[in-house]
């Protein structure tokens, strides 16, 4: 595992599960169950200020974790720093030595 890694910043993530509703739908959503705790690292990637009222202010961030998370898709939720945030793109899986391995997460700050 790598430095960043290991000594990253803790984050809670909700897996996506699928759930039947009450009219037995199947209903893809983050894990009701609650979240697991990971340590991760972030590289902000794009933010944008809202500058005039009625505008958004957009913060991207990559969040960098081990090669060991599953169940987690553009469906689930993260939260670091205190925020909230949404996945903004599939997670996408690196492959390379045992410590090196990673999947790397783009996440988007919820308004």
């Amino acid at each position: 595992m790598s430095i960043q890694r290991r000594r990253g910043q803790k984050a809670r993530v909700w897996r996506t599960v699928e759930v039947t509703d009450s009219r037995g739908n199947t209903v893809t959503m983050a894990d009701p169950h609650g979240p697991i705790e990971v340590r991760a690292a972030f590289v902000p990637q794009r933010s944008a200020r809202a500058e005039v009222p009625g505008q958004q202010e957009i913060n991207v961030t990559r969040m960098i974790v081990d090669a060991h998370l599953e169940g987690v898709s553009l469906w689930s939720r993260v939260e670091y720093a205190g925020r909230q945030w949404d996945i903004v793109s599939p997670p996408a899986y690196h492959h390379g030595d045992r410590r090196t391995r990673h999947w790397s997460i783009d996440i988007r700050e919820r308004p």
